[in-house]
């Protein structure tokens, strides 16, 4: 009877082996789907969507508590967020969509997707789902957009963070003179350009499947046209000094969040950050070592921290 076990067992593991092989060669994407669908169900969060305006939003909620809404950054997807909601949703009710356009939100070709659209769209979600008072937070261009719709409907947002976020004044940096001379390091072909776009944006690129990264590499091949009229729109001084426009109008308390070493949004724009509150009710500042342009996903538990204490506080 053990030995029949053992076999038995022996032939599950090796029909394991052949369907996640023949899953991670022939269908890798299925495999990523199942990875961010466990990583979901062990921060509380389901996946729904809604119709708001002109977009089907899908977006991930759970977690009970005061209610954040995170928002990611450009050529990203809801899914960045999930390391730090693990560490939230115990605290927190916590809504995360993926913006119109970008990850499984729907698209129109012929639409503006620059931070002002972005924003008005954001006011149709935040209707749909009938939000009161939430904390906002934006990272990278989801900051622009943050700061822009607090701006607009401070009655909405009880409290702004902005993490390493697109929008402010900065010392140009060797990006910024790329992206104005028309350079977009986020259009890729094959791994090595993919290589190159995440090691842009992390400290320590993480090490991932090169079956996963042929996946992303479609991905961003069949979005070429919207990443590059995206990537144009926000090269245009109303977007990418968007933020700096309104910080005088920022009543609520206001958390900047970067890491120390941003080579994307240099550490200066905390500085015109500061400068630029001149009515917000509270301002506050902190920097994390050790990372680059994500730490959402370089530094989650501190990130998480630093989110929780800030949303607390007031």
């Amino acid at each position: 009877m053990l030995l029949r076990r053992l076999k038995f067992l022996a032939w599950l593991v090796a029909l394991l082996v052949i369907v996640l092989g023949g899953s991670y060669l022939f269908a890798p994407q299925w495999l990523m789907r199942a990875n961010f669908m466990r990583e979901a169900m062990a921060a509380h969060l389901e996946k729904h969507t809604v119709r708001a305006g002109d977009t089907r939003w899908s977006y991930y909620e759970g977690g009970d508590g005061p209610t954040i809404v995170l928002l990611h950054g450009f050529a990203s997807s809801k899914e960045v967020w999930l390391p730090v909601a693990k560490l939230l949703t115990s605290h927190f009710h916590l809504i995360i969509p993926d913006l119109p356009g970008w990850g499984e939100s729907s698209r129109n070709a012929d639409a503006s997707y620059d931070i002002d659209a972005q924003a008005s769209r954001l006011d149709a979600f935040v209707q749909a789902l009938r939000l009161q008072r939430f904390v906002l937070v934006g990272h990278s261009m989801g900051g622009a957009i943050a700061g822009v719709y607090a701006a607009d409907h401070p009655e909405h947002v009880a409290e702004l963070a902005l993490v390493d976020a697109f929008g402010l004044k900065a010392t140009p940096n060797a990006f910024d003179q790329q992206a104005l001379a028309g350079k977009n390091p986020f259009l890729f072909d094959d791994r090595a350009g993919f290589n190159h776009a995440i090691a842009l944006a992390f400290e320590k690129p993480p090490e991932i499947p090169g079956r996963f990264v042929d996946v992303l590499v479609a991905r961003n091949q069949r979005d070429h046209t919207f990443i590059q009229r995206s990537f144009d729109a926000l090269r245009q001084p109303s977007q990418y000094l968007a933020v700096q426009h309104r910080l005088g109008q920022l009543t609520m308390p206001v958390l900047g969040l970067w890491c120390h070493d941003d080579r994307i949004v240099d550490l200066s724009a905390l500085d015109s950050l500061r400068n630029g509150l001149t009515a917000a009710s509270a301002i506050s500042t902190s920097t994390l070592n050790g990372c680059n342009h994500m730490p959402m996903l370089e530094k989650p538990a501190e990130t998480a921290q630093i989110l929780t204490g800030f949303a607390l506080s007031h």
